[in-house]
């Protein structure tokens, strides 16, 4: 028996591998944090008056940097001198790390970077970039203890795992080729789910801007009460920018139904708002619904999770002419799963505790958004699909069986096509009482117009007579041809 035995030279190549990817992951967290250290450090350059120093200011820097993976800051400096939470994560900041992450993990198992010496495996590969990547953020946690923001231990041990881990997994899924389960409905499910949170996210998009134009007004008192120096203005946009997207999951969230908490005990719905508010002065938060009953503008926001549940349907009906009624439906309701599944994680990212007692809760509450997702794309989104799928497998007319009388013969004139009346029309539609379906015989290609349908047009006429000779019909050249007949005039 022969043993197969890898090549040591090959298993160095591959540790040698391994060891690159995890320089490279801790190369990606350095490059994050150091960007976001620039910033903070050039708005406290900029700052006419720094309360703190530049140890400070790389505090705030790491604080920020774990804020971006999900991990809730514990504020210390609070003017009751009781440590806050912040749970509210800026979700344009968690681009920064997702993206370093992942382009690292693909470019590590990219075949056409390889050169042709060894790679790590996929599996090898998510290990040892996100292992390297979470040696920095360990040390970035550690360093978080002695500031202004330390990090919240439970939520770092549960968050940064989870996000670099993710993003690992989604390099290398992009390296190998973005596969694919092989059940047949899986590509129509994910685009399914993929337009329908486009939709959900951009109408809440929309809805967030409409509620900031009719509330300018409150909107630039607090721009203006929070910032009065130039420095101060760029850093409130700052912040306002990377809170764009907790809008739009704010928008789809109220027009989900669930709605918004605005504090311990206050809900904003498209009903109304009912408890007493607590809300911070901030620009964008002018944008949330006043005290009373919601008219009929907060009630057209319900047009947003509906768009977003048909947007699902009609991409599953396409391709489900060849599934089975019983499928497209779970195909439906997979999209609609995905798709709540999605809302969930960003609505709870989106919301969190921005201190202590009224306002412990703030945002979308996470399971709530997530259930009324699964529930718009089922109610909507199936009977949605079944329709695209009827219309799909439908009969056009001009493929419909021809009929005639069960009781005609064919010496009928309306049927024969040498009678007195004529040839007539076929009757177009389905059989009546009475009548029997004739199916229309297919027309070969080239088949001369009259005749049958299993008749070549090219063929012999005369192949079955052996003692037929075409030369027998020519005329002979000596041959006489007969005279005239004379007509009588008269």
């Amino acid at each position: 028996m022969t043993h197969v035995t890898e090549h040591p030279m090959t298993q160095g190549g591959r540790s040698r591998a391994l060891a690159t990817a995890c320089v490279r992951g801790a190369v990606a967290a350095g490059l994050g944090l150091g960007a976001l250290a620039v910033l903070v450090i050039a708005a406290w350059i900029s700052s006419p008056y720094p309360d703190s120093g530049p140890v400070g200011a790389l505090h705030v820097a790491a604080g920020t940097w774990l804020l971006a993976h999900g991990v809730d800051l514990v504020r210390t400096d609070t003017l009751s001198g009781l440590p806050a939470p912040l749970g509210v994560i800026p979700l344009l900041l968690v681009a920064l790390p997702v993206l370093l992450v992942h382009r690292v993990a693909r470019d590590t198992l990219d075949p056409g970077g390889s050169g042709g010496r060894p790679r790590p495996s996929p599996g090898g590969t998510v290990v040892a970039v996100s292992g390297g990547y979470l040696l920095v953020a360990a040390a970035v946690v550690a360093y978080s203890e002695s500031g202004p923001l330390p990090a919240d231990p439970v939520a770092a041990a549960f968050w940064l795992p989870g996000i670099v881990t993710a993003a690992a997994g989604a390099g290398v899924w992009t390296a190998l080729g973005r596969p694919l389960p092989r059940q047949r409905q899986a590509p129509a499910v994910l685009r399914a789910a993929g337009l329908g949170l486009i939709t959900l996210f951009g109408g809440g998009a929309v809805v967030a801007a409409t509620s900031l134009i009719l509330h300018e007004g409150r909107a630039e008192a607090s721009f203006a009460a929070l910032a009065a120096e130039w420095s101060g203005r760029v850093t409130v946009l700052l912040l306002i920018l990377v809170l764009l997207p907790n809008a739009a999951v704010w928008g789809a969230a109220y027009g989900l139904g669930p709605g918004l908490a605005l504090g311990t005990g206050a809900l904003a719905t498209p009903l109304g708002l009912g408890g007493d508010p607590a809300v911070p002065p901030f620009p964008l938060l002018a944008a949330l619904p006043a005290e009373g009953r919601g008219g009929w503008i907060h009630g057209a926001t319900l047009v947003v999770p509906l768009a977003a549940a048909v947007v699902q349907g009609w991409r599953i009906g396409g391709p489900a002419r060849a599934w089975s009624a019983r499928e497209t439906a779970l195909a439906a309701l997979a999209a609609a799963g995905g798709c709540g599944a999605v809302v969930a994680v960003l609505a709870g990212a989106a919301g969190g505790p921005l201190g202590t007692g009224r306002l412990a809760e703030f945002g979308p509450v996470w399971w709530q958004a997530g259930a009324a997702a699964v529930l718009w794309g089922a109610c909507a989104g199936v009977p949605v699909a079944w329709g695209m799928r009827a219309w799909a497998c439908r009969t056009p007319r001009a493929e419909r069986p021809r009929t005639v009388p069960a009781d005609a013969s064919p010496a009928d004139p309306a049927v024969a096509p040498g009678g007195a009346a004529g040839p007539t029309a076929p009757p177009v539609g389905p059989p009546g009482p009475g009548e029997v379906a004739v199916p229309k015989a297919p027309v070969l290609p080239g088949a001369a117009p009259g005749r049958g349908p299993d008749v070549d047009p090219y063929a012999d006429p005369f192949g079955d007579d052996p003692g037929y000779e075409p030369y027998d019909y020519l005329p002979a050249a000596w041959e006489a041809s007969p005279p005239p007949s004379s007509v009588d005039p008269g």
